[in-house]
């Protein structure tokens, strides 16, 4: 069976962050987690990468944010990775001063980083040098540069990588929604079932045509492509970590059958379910 491996990382509580800086960095770690947020630039190289629930080639320049308790691994045949990251700590969300004004576009990053992102276009070039260039200061100097890192990753094209996408604690929190959040926690408790919209539209009073409006503007997805989210992470999640057949997987994530679950889990991650399985057992230690 595959573990995803929790590391202890060495910030402490007195530190705002930290930087790791491999010029010749071994992927040879297995896949894990850690309460800290993250940023990974990867240079000079070309592999896999897996964070949380996507699977994604890379190179020769790669830049990823994760949050908390995210799960990722980088791995490369090529031993010219220099890798440099940066960790600071999970509660930085709840310092006062992220709610104020000037902050929240970092506040959006930080809470969109929980599903993971990877950033494109020129910003990718312009953080780079801001993050190789904060390895080499010091003193207060380090702290601003440090804040400006995180605002221009907030105002980046950036991509959510895992398909939960729409996880129920994400999703609540940006709807500021009692209905959402007493819908999304229905789902979650029954994803296995066959959920019908018509029960679901019942649990805060609406009609089915009048709930998929309200679930679309406040969560800016459909009601169904949000369940079929949640349902292939959690596909996802059995294909990495038990030894079901695809059939199994796919009633115990609540699709009523095999062939709709693989043309879903295709179109979504641009691999079959046994496909899927068989990549992340090549970029997963076996334990």
């Amino acid at each position: 069976m595959k573990e995803i491996q929790q590391e202890i990382t060495p910030i402490t509580n007195e530190d705002l962050f930290i930087i790791l800086n491999h010029p010749n960095a071994h992927f040879d770690y297995p896949i894990h987690c850690h309460p800290e947020y993250e940023i990974n630039l990867v240079m000079n190289t070309r592999g896999s990468r897996i964070v949380g629930d996507s699977t994604e080639d890379f190179g020769p320049l790669d830049l990823v944010m994760t949050g908390p308790y995210v799960p990722h691994v980088w791995k490369s045949p090529l031993k010219t990775n220099h890798v440099i990251t940066i960790q600071f700590s999970g509660d930085l969300i709840d310092f006062p001063i992220v709610n104020k004004r000037l902050f929240l576009p970092i506040r959006q990053l930080l809470l969109d980083s929980r599903q993971g992102l990877s950033f494109t276009g020129p910003e990718q070039l312009s953080v780079r040098d801001r993050i190789l260039e904060l390895t080499r200061m010091q003193g207060f100097q380090s702290a601003t540069a440090f804040l400006d890192i995180l605002n221009a990753l907030a105002t980046a094209n950036r991509k959510v990588l895992m398909s939960n996408l729409c996880d129920s604690k994400n999703i609540v929190h940006t709807s500021k929604s009692r209905r959402i959040a007493k819908v999304c926690d229905y789902i979650e408790k029954n994803l296995c079932q066959n959920i019908r919209l018509t029960d679901v539209a019942g649990l805060v009073n609406m009609s089915e045509s009048a709930f998929s409006h309200f679930f679309k503007k406040r969560t800016n997805i459909s009601y169904i492509t949000f369940v079929n989210n949640m349902r292939i992470s959690k596909a996802c999640q059995l294909l990495a970590n038990t030894t079901l057949s695809a059939s199994e997987i796919c009633y115990a994530c609540g699709f009523n059958n095999k062939s709709n679950f693989i043309r879903i889990f295709t179109k979504k991650k641009n691999m079959t379910p046994i496909e899927y399985r068989e990549y992340i057992s090549q970029m997963l230690i076996k334990y």
